[in-house]
This record gives structure tokens, sequence and C-alpha cells, in this order.
């Protein structure tokens, strides 16, 4: 689910290189933290949160009903949550 995840974030943001993945796993969810540098926010957010949201429905809908729940953080490099489910 990671690489979807990696996948659908590369087509928005412009600094590939600088973009990080956390995955904490818990008990019954899996964190996926995406650090992004301040000028990809806003591309790979889109507005008002839709492209977000749609990546969280299409993440939402690839995973088995059996597995762990994923949840999605978006956060700016240094800064704080910016879009969080």
């Amino acid at each position: 689910m990671l690489d979807l995840i990696k996948y659908i974030v590369g087509q928005f943001a412009e600094d590939k290189e600088n973009v990080e993945y956390f995955v904490n796993e818990k008990e019954r969810v899996i964190e996926v933290t995406v650090v992004l540098s301040p000028s990809d926010m806003g591309k790979v957010i889109g507005k008002q949160g839709k492209i977000a949201k749609a990546m969280r429905t299409i993440v939402r809908s690839a995973t088995p009903a059996s597995s762990k729940r994923y949840v999605i953080e978006i956060r700016e490099r240094g800064g704080d949550v910016v879009d969080a489910e």
C-alpha cells in the first residue's frame, strides 16, 4: 500500500527527492506520514483538500477488509500536521 501512496504523491510533487515517508504500525492502524517541501504542499493536498481526500479514498478501497486501516498524514518539512485524517 505504501507503493500506491508513493505513486500518487509522486504524480503531484515536483521536489520528489525531498519527499519522505514514515510508517508507524499500531494494533489496528497503520499510520503513514508524508513529509513534503513547502512548495509541494498545495499541489499534493489540492484545493480544499480534494487530492488528499481522493488519495485516502483510493487507499481505503484498495485495502482488504481483513487488513489494518491506513491513516495518511501530510506534513510540511519542519512544520506541523497540515492535513490529517
